[in-house]
């Protein structure tokens, strides 16, 4: 129900001031009946509130903060397009846990992939820019006066264009295996008129071109790779001598017992239906999932060459890692 009404705009327009379903419907352009049950509903569940003196419903301050805003640092409808779109693959996940086969990233519903933007960008609108780079040694330097940058397994390019428009001197080339969300990143550098430093390419984070590159980035995706370590090493030959590897993975403990909390209920769930099956379906067939935590990332980098690694912030979604050569 929060992906119909969020696709209808009910949400937004009920932030406005407490409405009876007959006006929500009318200013909805929606029917007064089905509007009528979905708000007892959402009353139910405490994402509304319900006056009996009135018959009017409405949206706290907290409510409209994780309902209404695609642009704030959380945004609930995201998590919930993700949701509905991941568990369209049902049959094929049932039938994966007694084959033990993958089900690839581009094998899921269009709701998948952006749904996944509008969960993990508020996050980076927030924090990216904000404060994660700044932890980063030396590196808002580079990225002012120039630098060249990959964003590894972009997606949709929402944190390869937020670094491009806060950092205008920079160069930025993102790169991911799944060619739709390629071709909507490719149309978003050509509305925003970025395309002189803003490119694009359909490749694996073991095959990414180019280099020597100041700053490599990769966003909630390492965890989903079947041959993580390979990417790590390609990653390292990428990067300039004195360069960086921004991590930013899935906040969680190392074990199990540190993540059995509402974030790890989440991404557990998600991880079953997405990560992994994402990362059996690859070349490797090793599968960190969503939780894996800061000590393996920390063994990986190792693996792959790198010389210092260190945890440099951390949301309640995300932790954000930092390694050079």
């Amino acid at each position: 129900m929060a992906v119909v009404v969020d696709r209808l705009g009910l949400y937004r327009v009920l932030a406005d001031k407490p409405q009876r379903p007959q006006e929500l419907a009318e200013r909805t352009g929606t029917t007064p009946r089905y509007v009528e049950e979905w708000l007892r509903g959402q009353a139910a569940g405490g994402y509304v509130e319900y006056d009996p003196a009135t018959g009017s419903y409405s949206l706290t301050e907290e409510q409209a903060f994780a309902l209404t805003d695609p642009d704030g640092p959380v945004y609930a409808p995201g998590a919930f397009q993700l949701a509905l779109g991941a568990l369209r693959a049902e049959p094929r996940i049932v039938e994966a846990f007694r084959t033990g086969d993958g089900v690839g990233w581009h094998e899921h519903d269009q709701d998948v992939f952006v749904g996944c933007e509008r969960f993990f960008r508020p996050g980076y609108i927030a924090n990216l820019v904000e404060s994660w780079l700044p932890a980063l040694d030396g590196v808002v330097a580079k990225l002012q006066h120039g630098a060249r940058v990959a964003d590894v397994g972009c997606g949709h390019g929402a944190s390869t264009l937020l670094m491009a428009s806060a950092y205008p001197r920079s160069t930025f080339v993102g790169s991911d295996y799944h060619g739709g969300s390629i071709a909507a990143a490719r149309q978003r550098v050509a509305d925003a008129g970025t395309a002189d430093r803003v490119s694009f390419e359909v490749a694996s984070a073991q095959t990414f071109s180019g280099g020597p590159y100041d700053l490599v980035t990769s966003f909630d995706c390492l965890h989903d790779m079947g041959d993580p370590l390979g990417a790590a090493r390609h990653v390292r030959q990428a990067l300039d001598p004195d360069g960086t590897w921004m991590v930013v993975e899935p906040a969680a403990g190392d074990a199990v017992a540190d993540n059995l909390n509402p974030v790890g209920r989440t991404y557990y769930s998600f991880s079953t239906f997405l990560c992994v099956p994402n990362a059996l379906s690859q070349a490797g067939g090793y599968s960190l999932g969503a939780q894996a935590g800061e000590e393996p990332i920390r063994r990986l980098a190792g693996d792959a060459g790198f010389t210092r690694f260190r945890r440099v912030a951390e949301t309640p979604f995300n932790l954000v890692y930092e390694a050079r050569p």
